[in-house]
């Protein structure tokens, strides 16, 4: 299946190493808020939440603050939910993290270079990291070589700029790496630029995809 060369092996965060479920934090706002779940998910895609946050283009505060004023403005009303309301909404799209796959990609140091390629926010990271922590395990940071969040490099997949900063950044080569990732726009683009790009399709896991590695 993989290149006898291969040497580098990227890899995604949520549904490929962590379960998420992208409609729960909706679900959790709308209740908190009293709102049917369709009215704040179009204020979602209206402000364009996700894209804002994970792009680093507003900090956490940021985000939080802008929770409050639209959610606010909606109802008629103020909301003063603490930021831990807010960040225990938010990270309810993170499932239960199963330890195997972590072990699994531990399996694989020395054998390849291992980096982490993720849209995502801060108060995600911190919380999976929290859950690795609490499992006994190495946080993101000391799994992989390199992590490249979206936050921190100010692009998101599946912008080819993004693919080419991580290749660039980790000294890589295209033709030598493979790419792990659920989302198949996300695949294309880095397929299109040389490197190895696996979809990860359930019922499938990342196990399943790394097997003979």
């Amino acid at each position: 299946m993989f290149h006898p060369h291969m040497k580098n092996l990227i890899f995604d965060l949520g549904d490929v190493i962590i379960p998420i479920d992208l409609s729960a934090p909706i679900r959790n706002f709308a209740m908190l808020a009293n709102l049917p779940e369709e009215d704040v998910r179009t204020l979602w895609q209206q402000h364009d939440f996700l894209n804002h946050y994970e792009t680093g283009l507003i900090d956490d505060q940021g985000f939080r603050d802008h929770v409050r004023q639209v959610i606010g403005e909606r109802n008629g009303t103020s909301v003063d939910w603490a930021d831990e309301v807010i960040d225990t909404a938010w990270n309810t799209v993170l499932l239960d993290l199963p330890v195997e796959r972590i072990e699994r990609i531990k399996r694989l140091h020395g054998k390849y270079r291992l980096f982490l390629l993720s849209n995502t926010s801060p108060i995600h990271i911190r919380q999976v990291n929290r859950v690795l922590k609490s499992m006994n395990q190495p946080t993101l940071e000391e799994l992989f070589e390199r992590v490249f969040y979206s936050y921190d490099v100010r692009m998101a997949k599946p912008s080819p700029d993004i693919y080419r900063h991580v290749l660039e950044q980790a000294g890589i080569n295209a033709d030598e790496t493979a790419f792990f990732d659920d989302n198949a726009a996300n695949i294309r683009a880095a397929a299109e630029l040389g490197i190895q790009a696996v979809q990860v399709v359930p019922p499938k896991t990342i196990i399943d995809y790394v097997e003979g590695l």
